[in-house]
């Protein structure tokens, strides 16, 4: 019996890896350029476009390819949105709350200010209808948005003098992205949109006062260290930021069925990837960090309450205003008050409780 079952299943593999090369065969081959809207010297977020782009040639036999650009070789890494809609280039591995300028709603695709962390974003794009009700409003800008990494819960960034109240916060010019920079603006904060390459020189210089990338080990490898000695958590504007790979509607729509699909499987790779990634690295570089120096500092209680209020104003007003945004942030807004409802019972505790015992027996083996 179990022979006959061994056998059956060595023929079925059989059968399929005979079926591979004719499956191949069939399929067009495709070149496509994708812009990146960051560093090559990065390897993790850089790193999760080329895991994608790797994953899409390995799943067709090197058939369907995508070569990927870092930012600035084809186009300026803020501007890969506007080359992908005109078809300049056929996709871009980028951030989508870069391009709030366009329109705010781009933002509710990567991340916005106390939304979700990197668990219920994750949740409600591939099992909570936001993937669906997100393709609504790409197709308005002749683009789709293919989840392709995520960072986790990032850090609240660099500072060159300590922030103590919400009025230390006033007149600071503050490198930060997406809609983020606007509930900063409701702080007193002017915000700066400047591209990751960019930022150690405007920091060094003295051109912003503050600078927000992501965490530990790409802010390392960047040296914000070196010119700006304050260092708060949390990243409160970006709780788990979503990657994108945004693909021309009409060269997504022109693939096989079977490409759209190795398009979607590549982007989950890339997204557990990176996170296990940053998971991975960011605490040793954060030790390393503070043994060199750093001084890392908690943002204070009336900065979080502060902003959290002005966050839910924004969203408010942009929503009165904005009948796309409405929609999506709507349909995100009621997954996300039942995630956190759910996150209270099992998760936080669990993680309080674990965290709380690790500290506590810390403290006793230093005695």
């Amino acid at each position: 019996m179990h022979r006959r079952h061994l056998a059956g299943g060595l023929a079925a593999a059989g059968a399929a890896t005979l079926a591979t090369p004719a499956l191949a065969q069939a399929l067009p081959e495709i070149r496509w350029r994708c812009a990146s809207s960051f560093p090559r010297t990065l390897d993790t977020i850089y790193g999760a476009g080329e895991l994608m782009c790797r994953r899409v040639a390995e799943l067709t036999d090197n058939r369907f390819r995508i070569q990927l650009f870092q930012a600035g070789e084809l186009v300026p890494g803020l501007a890969t949105a506007e080359a992908v809609q005109s078809g300049t280039v056929e996709c871009s591995h980028t951030a989508s709350y870069y391009f709030v300028g366009k329109d705010p709603t781009f933002a509710l695709d990567g991340t916005i200010p106390f939304g979700f962390n990197f668990r219920q974003i994750n949740a409600w794009l591939n099992a909570g209808g936001g993937r669906e009700v997100l393709r609504e409003f790409f197709a308005s800008f002749n683009m789709v948005s293919i989840q392709a990494g995520n960072t986790g819960a990032q850090m609240g960034g660099w500072f060159r003098r300590e922030i103590r109240s919400v009025e230390d916060m006033r007149g600071l010019k503050m490198r930060i992205g997406g809609f983020a920079g606007n509930v900063m603006g409701k702080l007193g904060v002017v915000p700066q949109q400047i591209a990751g390459g960019d930022i150690y020189a405007s920091l060094e210089r003295g051109v912003i006062d503050a600078a927000e990338w992501i965490g530990p080990y790409d802010d390392e490898k960047l040296g914000f260290n070196r010119v700006a000695p304050f260092y708060y958590y949390p990243g409160w504007w970006e709780g788990g930021l979503n990657l994108s790979m945004l693909v021309n509607k009409a060269q997504y729509d022109a693939l096989p069925a079977h490409y759209r699909l190795v398009l979607d499987v590549a982007g989950r790779d890339a997204t557990l990837e990176t996170i296990a990634k940053y998971d991975a690295l960011n605490p040793q570089a954060l030790r390393r960090l503070v043994g060199g120096g750093t001084q890392l500092r908690p943002f204070p209680r009336p900065v979080l309450e502060a902003s959290y209020r002005a966050a839910m104003e924004l969203y408010a007003e942009t929503a009165a205003a904005n009948p796309a945004f409405r929609r999506v942030w709507d349909h995100m807004r009621a997954f996300r008050e039942n995630q956190i409802a759910w996150f209270r019972v099992a998760e936080s505790n669990y993680d309080s409780f674990v965290n709380a015992m690790q500290a506590a027996e810390q403290a006793a083996a230093r005695r």
